[in-house]
This record gives structure tokens, C-alpha cells and sequence, in this order.
């Protein structure tokens, strides 16, 4: 629940249009409601400024949908990440104007309009790691980031990461997704004023250990300005990324 749902609770109750003891109920769910096997943080919101995310992950179909009727009866716009399509499907029967990103695996509802400012670059390395920069890229646009998504300019062929260097230097904030060695962050650090995410993913072959050689690459990496979230963590990437942007619009105006 919003601040400007709060207070709007409030007016009807000072204008006679709800009672107190209705007022109550709505209010009663805050800072949690405990639905058994789930205790969705209402008020998230009122505290971070994003509401609480449904990681689907090991959790049936019928527990997500559970949890996103929940939320979204709060008044709230839902992100569910990690999502298979058998979890879209329950979700979907709950509220007919869900939305399933196939390349992302992310859910998304949106009860209030999103007012996308600012601009956060997502790169990557090469089209396996699109999935977790799709699931960067939704993140990022839920929290209000304009984004762009640059596919397949890795170090193997630099010439084609310098073909965008002025969609680069525009950004407030890059992300950088990449596997195998992850080079891509060092090199983007390398080529801007701006800070630089970067997402190691468990794309490549054996010795890169499911993400373990490009997470330790980037996190010696050699540029400054770089910071990295956990293996094929899109989520965590965007959701910072969306972060970082928002001071920049707020500082700009």
C-alpha cells in the first residue's frame, strides 16, 4: 500500500464515506499478512519505495498465484521473477491482464502506470546471456528506468560494442552481462564516466565452472567504477541499476 493510498484510506474515514472499523481491516495487513505458507511484506513499499518481488523459484504454480492475488488486492504492481510458464498460467487465471516474458521468465501486472525517465544500457556479451539481461531490463522498467538492450558485442569482436558508443555514454547507469571470461565489464568500465553493473552468467564451457571464472573476473576487475551482483542475477542488476537512475533523473531536475 502507497503513501497516497494511506491517505486516501484516511479521507474516507474523516469524511464518513468508510468506518473505522473497515478502515481497520485494510490497515490490519500492514506491515505483513501471513497467508500460511507466505508472509507478503505490504508494507515494502512504504519503505523502500518498490514493492515486495515474488521470486517463483521453488514455489508450485498454486503459491504464486496465491501470493500475487494478495498483492495485487493491496493495490500494488506485481513482479515475479524466475517464472515458468506453468506458474503465468495460475497467475493468469487470478488476474486476466498479467503479462509472461518468455525470454525474461518475469510476470508482470501493472495496476499503476509506470513513468519510465532517465536511460540504463544493458549489454551483453553474447545472445546466451540475453536471459538474464531480459530479466535486468524488465526489473529495470518496473522501477521506472527507460532502458535499451544491446545483444552480442562481446570481446571477440569489439568493433561491434564501439558501433554503440554513444548509446554507452548516454546511460546514467550500464549494466554488463557476460559469461565465459566476462571481459565485457572491464571493457565497458574502460569506456565511460558511468557506474557500471555487471552480471557474471553460467554461460560457457567447463572451466568456467557455471558462472564461477566470470564472476571472480569481474570481481578483479581492472576498471573502476564496477560492481557485481551473483551469478545470472538479472534481477539484482536491474533492480540496482533502476536505483542508481532514479538519483540521477531526481538530481538532474
Amino acid at each position: 500500500m502507497r503513501e497516497k493510498a494511506i491517505r486516501e484510506l484516511l479521507d474516507r474515514v474523516a469524511g464518513g464515506k468508510m468506518t473505522s472499523d473497515e478502515a481497520f481491516e485494510v490497515i490490519r495487513r500492514l506491515p505483513f499478512e501471513d497467508i500460511g505458507f507466505a508472509k507478503i511484506d505490504h508494507h515494502r513499499v512504504l519503505r523502500c519505495g518498490v514493492p515486495e518481488v515474488v521470486f517463483c523459484g521453488g514455489k508450485t504454480p498454486a503459491q504464486v498465484a496465491q501470493i500475487a492475488e494478495r498483492m495485487l488486492a493491496a493495490g500494488t504492481n506485481l513482479l515475479a521473477t524466475h517464472a515458468e510458464p506453468e506458474h503465468f498460467e495460475a497467475v493468469k487465471a487470478v488476474c486476466a491482464e498479467a503479462e509472461y516474458g518468455a525470454a525474461s521468465r518475469c510476470i508482470t501486472v501493472k495496476q499503476e502506470e509506470v513513468v519510465l525517465r532517465g536511460q540504463v544500457v544493458v549489454v551483453t556479451g553474447g545472445t546466451s546471456d540475453l536471459p538474464v539481461a531480459e530479466e535486468a531490463v524488465t526489473t529495470a522498467e518496473m522501477l521506472g528506468a527507460r532502458t535499451q538492450l544491446i545483444g552480442d558485442v562481446g570481446v571477440a569482436g569489439l568493433h561491434r560494442l564501439l558501433a554503440f558508443r554513444e548509446d554507452l555514454e548516454s546511460a546514467n547507469v550500464l549494466v554488463a552481462v557476460a559469461g565465459m571470461e566476462g571481459a565485457l565489464a572491464s571493457v565497458v568500465g574502460g569506456l565511460v564516466a558511468k557506474p557500471v553493473i555487471a552480471v557474471p552468467t553460467s554461460v560457457g564451457y567447463g572451466a568456467a565452472f557455471g558462472g564461477v571464472a566470470p564472476l571472480l573476473a569481474m570481481l578483479n576487475s581492472c576498471a573502476s567504477g564496477v560492481a557485481v551482483v551473483n551469478i545470472d542475477n538479472g534481477f539484482g542488476a536491474g533492480y540496482m541499476a533502476a536505483l542508481i537512475n532514479a538519483m540521477a533523473v531526481g538530481e538532474g531536475e
